[in-house]
């Protein structure tokens, strides 16, 4: 897929993220108190992708034609989409930008085991 036509599929989907969150009462300020409760759910949702894990990744209970690993992901991708497009973050831009920049570094870059 060619750079455009990703930033433009992402941001549709990021708006239409959005606008269920919002109807359903999860608005986005960027008061950073509020902001950072945003990021903390992000990071339950990746807790929960864990569990899965844990549980030997069995199908998920809300689409169960999906495994827990990947509702859960899809989980963490949505509220992303959610906040970066309630406070008008370039996400699918910065993505691009930083898959080039990744692209250039050493195998294994920073020294660290993992």
């Amino acid at each position: 897929m060619d750079n455009q036509k990703f930033i433009e599929a992402f941001n549709e989907k990021s708006k239409e993220s959005q606008l269920i969150a919002e109807q359903h009462g999860w608005f986005v300020t960027n008061e950073p108190e509020l902001l950072a409760s945003k990021i903390a759910l992000m990071h339950s949702e990746l807790s929960e992708a864990l569990e899965g894990i844990r549980h030997g990744n069995p199908p998920s209970d809300h689409i169960p034609e999906f495994s827990a690993l990947e509702e859960e992901f899809a989980d963490v991708v949505i509220r992303i989409m959610h906040v970066a497009d309630a406070l008008n973050l370039r996400l699918a831009e910065a993505i691009i930008a930083k898959d080039e920049f990744n692209s250039k570094r050493e195998y294994k870059h920073g020294g660290k085991k993992f």
